[in-house]
């Protein structure tokens, strides 16, 4: 009896494993989106990741829309700083059931960051 919960216990622990490396690795989606980074700031109790916001304005006088991200590396987040009031062009991979917050609040990961003239 004790072997067969002993096995069960390491079989929902390695599919529990496999399921959140293929969440983290398989995309969803991916694609690009203009706009002005309104913030971006490293949140978390314990699990520290990069959180921003941009709005996206279409036209003159249209209500914007807002895109929440996670920057994907401390890198990348730096590159969106160092942008900030400019219009930018974020390149994002979008990540579905991650069962954790520890590794971002979206599931949209910003993976590049180009400024747009």
């Amino acid at each position: 009896m004790r072997k067969l919960m002993l096995y069960l216990l390491v079989l929902v622990m390695v599919g529990g494993g496999a399921f959140i490396a293929f969440t983290l690795t398989y995309t969803y989606s991916d694609g690009e989106r203009a706009g002005y980074v309104q913030k971006l700031s490293r949140k978390g109790w314990l699990c520290k990741t990069w959180e921003g916001e941009m709005a996206m304005v279409t036209m003159p006088g249209t209500l914007t829309e807002k895109f929440e991200f996670t920057a994907d590396t401390a890198a990348v987040a730096q590159q969106i700083n160092d942008s900030v009031g400019k219009r930018v062009a974020l390149t994002y991979v979008q990540r579905r059931f991650i069962p954790s917050t520890c590794f971002g609040d979206t599931e949209y990961f910003v993976t590049a960051v180009r400024v747009v003239q």
